[in-house]
């Protein structure tokens, strides 16, 4: 039986210290063991809470550590690229939060520090890896809906907080970067297609300067996505995939609930109702599993199930969304990973 991969997290983040460490220290193949704050009392406070032995007054303490094989970063957003190429210098293999970085030319950097450092680095889209998400990718290229036509996705929260990292514009805040990204990457993920072009609308809150109403459409080879993403609406979250015979609905599609099925509906386009399909998966947390599969990936070593060349091509789609905002034209996603 192979050693559980020995983790450290950089930062107390709401994330990390109630959802994603007490849900890998669940899994089979993941040990938390370390936490590390810029102020040792939140580090040892959250240490405390969590069960973990140990506790550091600086994320450079915690890199320093041998015991830590694999990091990861819940950093604000323009802290994922700096702080990932130091951990992945100090030998670490990284789980970052999404989204990976502030652009795609930001993000490219870290393909070369993986190749330079032979350590894995994967962006954290937990619903990548959740059941919900490969089976609907599944029914999806199975033609369960007929041929595939159109996505529509919707995801939304309330948030005027002018201290939160989400409404800081230089620490990467905005509705298109925290929550935009989800149904641009869902959608190239069940397609396994890169928008030709792809066109946005964004409005701006007055005081705080970042994006708080965001719409676009992306235009790929067979299919339109579209979606719209806030940080100031009621919360809601759907994602719909439309056929050519049915259509399927996914009920929570960002924020699975851990403790209980996730459903997706599946219609044939009676107005009532009356032919719909539930499906159940069963109950578990995406952090478990996400944390599973990027040990298993260590000690197997096997590719993430987010390459970071995917992550570049995701950060480049909102590039274009954002160039399209103010340009008020179509763009076009540009990557080049040579």
């Amino acid at each position: 039986m192979k050693a559980m991969v020995k983790w450290g997290v950089l930062g107390v983040a709401k994330i990390a210290v109630e959802k994603v460490i007490p849900a890998m220290n669940l899994g089979d193949e993941s040990d938390v063991i370390a936490i590390a704050s810029r102020d040792r009392a939140k580090a040892e406070r959250a240490a405390g809470e969590l069960g973990l032995p140990k506790a550091y007054g600086s994320y450079e303490e915690l890199l320093s550590d041998p015991e830590i094989e694999a990091v990861y970063n819940p950093l604000p957003n323009d802290l994922h690229v700096p702080w990932t190429v130091k951990a992945a210098e100090a030998g670490k293999h990284v789980l970052c939060e999404k989204p990976l970085a502030l652009s795609a030319e930001e993000a490219k950097q870290l393909i070369k520090v993986r190749d330079r450092t032979g350590v894995k680095i994967e962006e954290a889209f937990m619903i990548r890896t959740h059941p919900q998400w490969l089976g609907v990718r599944e029914l999806v290229r199975e033609g369960e809906i007929g041929e595939l036509r159109a996505i529509q996705g919707f995801f939304s929260y309330y948030n005027r907080d002018p201290q939160n990292i989400r409404n800081i514009p230089h620490m990467g805040g905005g509705g298109l970067m925290d929550i935009g990204c989800y149904p641009i990457t869902t959608s190239r993920f069940v397609l396994g297609q890169e928008p030709m072009r792809v066109v946005g609308l964004m409005e701006n809150d007055p005081e705080m300067h970042i994006d708080r109403l965001s719409s676009g459409i992306m235009e790929f080879p067979s299919v339109q996505s579209s979606f719209v993403c806030s940080t100031q609406l009621v919360p809601h979250q759907r994602m719909n995939f439309f056929g050519t015979k049915g259509r399927i609905e996914i009920e929570i599609p960002f924020n699975a609930p851990p403790d209980r099925p996730c459903r997706i509906l599946i219609d044939d386009g009676d107005l009532l109702g009356r032919n719909c399909v539930v499906n159940e998966f069963p109950v578990c947390d995406q952090f478990t599993v996400q944390g599973d599969l990027f040990s298993r990936s260590i000690r197997e070593d096997s590719e993430p199930a987010v390459s970071l060349e995917d992550s570049v091509r995701n950060m480049a789609v909102i590039d274009a969304f954002v160039r399209s905002a103010a340009s008020g034209t179509w763009e076009t996603p540009s990557v080049y990973l040579a």
